[in-house]
């Protein structure tokens, strides 16, 4: 049976080859590369064309926002906007199924900044999505604002990825197993999302919402962990930390309520799901596959169990495929 809802796919990564030759440059392998761990899905990765286009038809996506694969290095300016230009020449493969948001050279914010405006006012595209980590470090330093201060202005958002951290591995997750257990532990299998959960709590104490209090954060796989601890932390920091001397004008459920938006990439989990809908408000949770690392058929059947197992209605299950990304990212998806 056919989806009864256009689909929106907002964590829709691709490999650019320029940011392969950064990393040749720099003596350094890529996290995606193909004797990497997950380097079985690298080819499909670094394709655009109609392979990628064949899978979204065969499940009834119909509109991909393609993103660039997390990086372990810094990315430069000269690098990004390659990046940036190649994937605005793709999306016009096919008009109106691919839109982008674009990759930003963190390490350097004030011309990050600059090449997020190029891209949402010269090249159309949708926002920026960033990795949880510039070479080990987080964003609560107010170094990096400038780039959440022009997004906030654009009125796009800003979508934070996990990505690996080569500085915590060694600390958290070697131990007396093999070293890819570890690289896995350390990433994937846990310590990304519970890193990014952390990054984000910790813009949250640094007062970023309150110094931006319209910035538009997107978490994904079903909110990074988050929903599972949401009223502990939030119940913590409302009645400890005033007296740690944090004062904070908005606390963690308004910002939560108003500043994040979740998408369910790669996290086809029914129990996860449960929390999500329980701690988010509905308008609030997204469509993503998280391709070509999921696959668009298990998204999709992830979205009919919702329907089948009564955890959501038709509004809510339409909002999550297709009106609330609409509403968010200000574009009106063709069916």
């Amino acid at each position: 049976m056919a989806f009864p809802y256009p689909l929106i796919a907002l964590e829709e990564h691709w490999l650019a080859q320029s940011v392969r030759d950064f990393y040749v440059a720099n003596n350094t392998k890529h996290p995606n590369d193909e004797n990497g761990l997950v380097g079985m899905v690298t080819p499909a990765l670094m394709k655009f064309g109609e392979t990628r286009l064949k899978a979204m038809d065969e499940s009834g996506v119909s509109l991909q926002i393609v993103s660039h694969a997390p990086n372990t290095l810094a990315l430069d300016l000269a690098t990004c906007v390659k990046v940036n230009n190649e994937l605005s020449d793709l999306m016009e493969f096919r008009p109106g199924r691919f839109r982008g948001f674009a990759t930003l050279p963190m390490a350097y914010p004030e011309a990050a900044s600059r090449e997020l405006r190029r891209c949402v006012e010269d090249l159309g595209f949708l926002g920026t999505l960033i990795d949880s980590n510039c070479a080990g470090r987080f964003y609560d330093d107010p170094f990096f604002w400038p780039v959440f201060e022009a997004a906030a202005e654009l009125d796009v958002p800003v979508y934070l990825h996990p990505s690996p951290n080569p500085q915590t591995k060694p600390l958290l997750y070697d131990g007396n197993y093999p070293d890819a257990v570890a690289e896995s532990l350390s990433e994937y299998g846990w310590g990304w999302h519970n890193e990014t959960a952390v990054h984000f709590l910790r813009l949250f104490a640094a007062g970023l919402f309150d110094r931006h209090p319209t910035l538009k954060i997107v978490l994904g796989h079903l909110g990074e962990m988050l929903p599972f601890q949401l009223d502990r932390i939030e119940g913590i920091a409302a009645r400890q930390w005033p007296h740690l001397g944090l004062e904070l004008e908005r606390n963690l459920r308004r910002v939560w309520d108003e500043n994040v938006w979740i998408t369910t990439s790669g996290m086809f989990f029914l129990a996860p799901m449960a929390a999500v809908l329980r701690q988010c408000k509905p308008d609030r949770i997204m469509f993503s596959v998280d391709y070509p690392f999921g696959k668009n058929e298990a998204g999709v059947a992830f979205l009919k169990a919702l329907k089948a197992e009564g955890m959501v209605g038709d509004e809510v299950l339409e909002g999550i495929a297709c009106r609330n990304a609409e509403r968010l990212l200000k574009i009106s998806v063709k069916w």
